[in-house]
């Protein structure tokens, strides 16, 4: 892959998990969210749109295909 990453870390810090468990699954529940939108979208580029964020259809594709709870930066092979 380019490099690219779709997101940034979501994790809440453990001192709001302890102090508010509910606003700490709210945050994790609407970064997954948008994690699946964006990845849509990602996969209905063209490839002249591809090409002018530099990535490629397959590294795409393959970062389309991951699941939106998966929020850690996607490793190269």
């Amino acid at each position: 892959m380019s490099g690219l990453t779709l997101s940034r870390s979501v994790a809440a810090p453990r001192a709001e998990i302890r102090t508010n468990p509910f606003r700490a699954f709210a945050r994790l529940v609407a970064a997954a969210y948008r994690a699946g939108v964006t990845r849509r979208e990602l996969a209905g580029m063209d490839d002249r749109m591809l090409r002018d964020i530099g990535i490629t259809r397959y590294d795409a594709l393959r970062e389309a295909a991951r699941k939106p709870w998966d929020q850690a930066p996607a490793t190269r092979d």
